[in-house]
């Protein structure tokens, strides 16, 4: 639309034929700036065709209704800067100040902005023949505020319960236009905001943070939130919490027995400030003499006796009170488990538990090494096979167990070379052979051939039928083995 416009007014400016003639100022409607800095107020003459005259150029401050005179480009005086904007106030365009100046173009800068340099400008042209022509611009300053945070006091003591107070104040002072504080933090609280108009415009705000004052607020974070001009402040502070001592007592397990050893209180206290000063009382009198004070800590000295029971009472203080908590110790004859022992017999013992453990480990490791050889040995005794072995019993089981036919016993038994599997030489069971073919019919056996010969190598008839001992068995081909053989 702004271009538009100036394409009009330029047109207003050009000759036609019909003898139009036109003068025009051309100005910006608004322009802006912040306290301390500079700004450009443009405003350019569009002269008419044939041109006029510019007698006097004149930039006029609108005050209450009235024109204030501000600076003055004159062709035969020349340049004048009028108080109190004569340090402040030039005029852009070097050939205005010439000899001979060009007024065409006659932009005011103005510098260290203040707050009271916000108004509407006037830029007056005095043409001949054609009388003055003039425009006009507002001007608006703002200005940036100052955000200040801080504690209500640098320390708040915790007061009465459920009584909210003040603990945090954020201030965004002398801003134009003024600022939006909010607040970021854990804390459940509210917050009171108010504006302060103040006599150049600018307004301060001020937010207040309200939250009851405990030891769990203690060092927790609030931080505020300045909006201005979409531009975003953030200032922190911590809560420092003023609260009396809260006191415990560590040590006492309700397992002190007679003669037990090497027991202590301790008393442990959470302030702010920190504690100054530690106490201890005894409720039944004064403390007992094995009774050693070091400071936050009771020492029993030398093994119990049941002297020492009571009351015993810490008090902590600090700046802002006094805190005291109290135990009740109690000396029974024995351990309350009878598997309780003192710290270092625990510790001992959990020693020896991983050392049982370790060993235990070992043992069943080598075991299972050990069956795993024998039974590995066990395999490879039995170099052959079934059909190397020589016959020597007509009679035999094969591998399950039924009986085979019956046939005749030899006279005489030829071995091969591994007969060892028998137990015994081949001349032993040779020389032995023929007393112990006896028959047996009452189930007696001589005592002689139970000396001489192994239970492994007697035969027994049955009627028709003859059989190995217990630790042997005859095989299909006649042959024998060992029942340790034959179960492989």
């Amino acid at each position: 639309m702004m271009l538009f416009l100036k394409f009009v007014l330029l047109l207003t400016a050009i000759p036609f034929n019909t003898g139009v003639h036109g003068q025009l100022v051309q100005m910006d409607t608004n322009k802006s700036g912040f306290v301390g800095s500079h700004v450009e107020l443009p405003c350019l003459f569009i002269n008419s065709y044939p041109p006029v005259k510019i007698s006097q150029v004149t930039w006029q401050k609108l005050v209450n209704g009235t024109k204030q005179n501000v600076a003055i480009a004159n062709p035969a005086l020349g340049v004048s800067v009028l108080q109190p904007f004569k340090e402040r106030v030039r005029f852009k365009n070097p050939a205005v100040r010439q000899r001979t100046p060009s007024l065409e173009d006659t932009t005011i800068i103005f510098n260290k902005l203040r707050l009271s340099d916000e108004s509407s400008y006037i830029c007056e042209y005095t043409t001949f023949p054609a009388g003055n022509r003039e425009s006009m611009v507002n001007l608006t300053v703002y200005a940036r505020p100052m955000i200040q945070m801080s504690l209500t006091t640098p320390s708040i003591v915790v007061g009465f319960k459920d009584l909210k107070m003040t603990v945090a104040t954020c201030i965004s002072a002398n801003g134009k236009p003024p600022s939006v504080i909010t607040w970021e933090t854990k804390l459940e609280g509210e917050y009171k905001t108010q504006e302060i108009r103040n006599p150049d415009g600018t307004v301060t705000v001020r937010s207040d943070y309200l939250v009851v004052p405990s030891r769990e607020i203690h060092q927790q974070l609030l931080t505020c939130v300045s909006t201005y001009n979409d531009e975003q402040h953030t200032d922190s502070v911590k809560l420092n919490i003023l609260y009396e001592p809260e006191v415990i007592i560590e040590g006492f397990d309700e397992n002190w027995y007679l003669n037990r050893e090497n027991v202590q209180l301790t008393c442990l206290a959470e302030a702010n400030p920190p504690i100054s000063m530690f106490q201890w009382r005894y409720l039944n009198g004064s403390l007992p003499s094995s009774v050693e004070v070091r400071d936050n800590v009771l020492i029993f000295k030398g093994p119990l006796t049941y002297d020492i029971a009571g009351t015993y009472v810490c008090d902590a203080t600090n700046s802002i009170g006094t805190g005291n908590a109290s135990v009740e110790v109690t000396v029974t004859d024995t351990p309350s488990s009878p598997y309780e022992i003192s710290q270092e017999q625990n510790q001992t013992d959990i020693f020896i538990y991983i050392g049982g453990a370790v060993v235990c480990g070992t043992v069943l490791m080598a075991a299972i090494t050990l069956l795993i050889v024998f039974f590995k040995r066990r395999r490879s005794t039995f170099k052959g096979n079934y059909s190397a072995k020589k016959q020597i019993l007509a009679n035999g089981y094969n591998k399950s167990g039924s009986p085979q036919p019956q046939t005749t016993i030899p006279q005489s038994l030829t071995f091969s070379d591994d007969s060892s599997i028998l137990g015994g030489s081949v001349q032993d069971f040779q020389s032995c052979h023929d007393s112990r073919m006896k028959t047996y019919h009452a189930g007696l056996i001589e005592d002689s051939l139970r000396n001489r010969c192994n239970e492994q190598t007697r035969f027994y008839d049955y009627g028709s039928e003859v059989e190995v001992s217990v630790d042997m068995v005859p095989q299909i081909d006649g042959s024998v083995i060992s029942k340790e053989e034959w179960y492989v």
